[in-house]
């Protein structure tokens, strides 16, 4: 897989259709990937933490999950070829796991939103797609147990709903308990979105790069830190990338 790095953060140069395909060939194959997708925040952070850095660059497959990064990308000459936006790879994956009866297990989010998702997906689709679930509350002693559990759900496919740097953080230290699942991903707040706790941006503004801006007006006290601080250090880095290359 053709990858780039810029900011010190390594990514797959690849469409949605092209991920979707790589993920069935992996199941199929009875083998596992270990999935992650990168934003403008996370990648501002993984300028300090050396933990979610690694645990990042070491996965299998990394996908640029906000437009803000393919923009980056292509500031800096490297170009990726198009957002592969993690709620929509989850969407997508769920269908695929009905049509060629592939198990999920749903973890993150409260309770009442894990169980609203796994609802709505049994009702969508069929209970058969439904490996198991569990909310996102834990302590860290608990992980290797929650991690053997998911693993002896005969789950091909993790769907953990954890914010950074926790989630990733949980992935990469429990990926020999979490082998027998094929495909493990976190997908961040999506729960909430298909639970309909949040509502996401209209497409016009997904394709416009402005869905942060959406999801910061719908949660300012929340999220102001994480949207306008956070994107203003990452056009910072940006800026002084393109530069330093000048």
């Amino acid at each position: 897989m053709n990858k780039i790095n810029i900011l010190n953060t390594s990514i797959h140069n690849l469409t949605m259709n092209e991920t979707l395909q790589i993920v069935d060939n992996t199941i199929a194959e009875g083998k596992q990937l270990h999935h992650v997708v990168v934003n403008a925040g996370k990648i501002v952070a993984m300028q300090k933490d050396l933990q979610l850095r690694q645990s990042v660059n070491e996965s299998d497959l990394i996908n640029a999950d906000g437009q803000a990064v393919v923009w980056a990308s292509k500031v800096l000459g490297k170009p990726l070829k198009e957002r592969v936006a993690g709620i929509d790879l989850m969407v997508n994956l769920v269908q695929m796991a009905h049509d060629k009866n592939y198990k999920i297990f749903f973890f993150g989010a409260q309770e009442e939103v894990v169980r609203k998702v796994v609802d709505t997906y049994t009702d969508q689709y069929s209970p058969n797609i439904i490996a198991g679930y569990r909310n996102g509350y834990f302590k860290k002693e608990e992980e290797q147990s929650i991690a053997q559990e998911i693993a002896a759900s005969g789950a091909n496919i993790l769907f953990v709903a954890i914010s950074s740097p926790t989630k990733e953080n949980f992935l990469y230290e429990n990926k020999a308990l979490l082998q027998k699942v094929n495909f493990v991903m976190g997908v961040g707040g999506s729960f909430d979105v298909v639970a309909g706790k949040v509502q996401r941006a209209p497409l016009w503004m997904q394709k416009a790069g402005l869905e942060w801006f959406y999801r910061f007006a719908q949660e300012p006290k929340r999220m102001w830190k994480r949207y306008l601080v956070g994107n203003s250090k990452f056009i910072g880095l940006v800026v002084k990338e393109a530069f330093s290359k000048a």
